[in-house]
């Protein structure tokens, strides 16, 4: 374990003496982010509060630069570790600067006065999550996402080894959600800031993390690389879903298919077609839709949403079988709607132009 920045070992979380989720292993080098994902009421923040020591362990340890973490003081902890929490903080009557100066408290002496040198870090931390413009705002005057970033720049004016982050894009909107993990990303690269955090975007913990740990019933179910989490038909499990789907490859979250014999079919490519598979989806219209390579960029919403998908190997013509199945369901539907220009798809588009001439001839395209 002394690669590892931190790491757990049988690590037993719970409340009031009752275990919640046992025998928690994880491991973080420095430079690294660990991502816990799982459903509502898992226990995320539960194992994120006993790693802080904002509660007891029932049972275990958890290992912060080889020392027991129980073990550390209050501020030795402090210059190593920095949190922020989806609590919403409102100081009273003070600026972002002051609200950021706070993370220096650790190395003030006991009067918590600030050193010319002291100011100089907590500017650092402000242009670094690039907020120097909210410097003498009032902190309370500021949005969520303003807020956010405030509080990132308070917990690296610790100038922590490791930061501790509970859900902290929950209140973002797209444009801050990037821009903070971002920031996140850089530090983590730039500085060797390793990082533990709980989200709840899939596709962002997927694109951000070295490590994801997924806490289901009483345990870590899993844990490991992206690639090894996000494996066909885990999430679903993981989260225990029952309607829709979710496709691991591409991230996509999908409504569920109407159901009935197709009314509409979809001759489609080159991820032209997903809008339309949506908007069918969306008008309650079932459809049919192909023929689809297997690699095809519509491909998997085609199997998330559509009735029935004509599909072909990759890199392969057309089969008869195929073309014959395709054309047996434009006979059957009212109508036909083709997404893709034809006339451009060169040799392996043959089958295509053959599809699309056959709707038209039936005066269904």
């Amino acid at each position: 374990m002394e690669e590892f920045y931190f790491y757990t070992k049988g690590l037993t979380v719970g409340y009031h003496g009752v275990p919640l989720i046992k025998d928690i292993e994880l491991s973080v080098k420095k430079g690294e982010i660990l991502t816990l994902i799982g459903p509502n009421g898992a226990g995320k923040t539960t194992i994120l509060k006993n790693i802080i020591r904002q509660l007891k362990p029932l049972g275990g340890v958890a290992v912060l630069d080889g020392s027991n973490m129980e073990e550390l003081s209050g501020r030795e902890l402090s210059k190593k570790l920095s949190v922020v929490l989806t609590e919403r903080v409102r100081p009273e009557m003070m600026n972002c600067r002051d609200v950021v100066s706070t993370g220096r408290y650790p190395y003030t002496g006991k009067f918590g006065v600030l050193s010319e040198e002291e100011w100089k870090i907590v500017d650092e931390s402000m242009r670094l999550v690039h907020i120097e413009e909210l410097a003498e705002r009032d902190f309370t005057k500021t949005s969520d996402g303003q807020k956010q970033r405030v509080m990132l720049a308070r917990a690296l004016c610790q100038q922590p080894d490791i930061i501790v982050l509970d859900e902290p894009t929950s209140f973002l909107d797209i444009r801050y959600k990037l821009e903070f993990l971002s920031i996140i990303q850089n530090m983590s690269r730039t500085r060797k800031l390793s990082v533990i955090m709980s989200l709840h975007e899939l596709d962002l913990a997927g694109r951000i993390s070295d490590k994801i740990a997924c806490v289901r019933g009483d345990r870590v179910d899993r844990f490991g690389t992206p690639e090894e989490i996000f494996t066909e038909g885990y999430i679903p499990k993981l989260y225990q879903m029952t309607t829709g789907s979710y496709d691991e490859l591409t991230g996509d979250l999908e409504l569920p298919a109407v159901q009935g014999e197709p009314r509409v079919f979809v001759l489609t490519g080159n991820g032209t077609g997903t809008g339309v598979f949506r908007r069918l989806q969306r008008e309650g219209i079932p459809f049919a839709a192909g023929i689809l390579w297997e690699n095809d960029l519509d491909y998997p919403s085609a199997k998330a949403l559509a009735v029935e998908v004509v599909s072909e190997k990759v890199f392969t013509q057309f089969s008869e079988a195929q073309l014959a199945r395709a054309k047996q369901l434009i006979d059957n539907c009212e109508r036909v709607i083709c997404t893709l220009d034809t006339e451009n798809l060169g040799s392996l588009g043959e089958g295509l132009r053959e599809l699309k001439e056959y709707a038209l001839k039936l005066g269904k395209l």
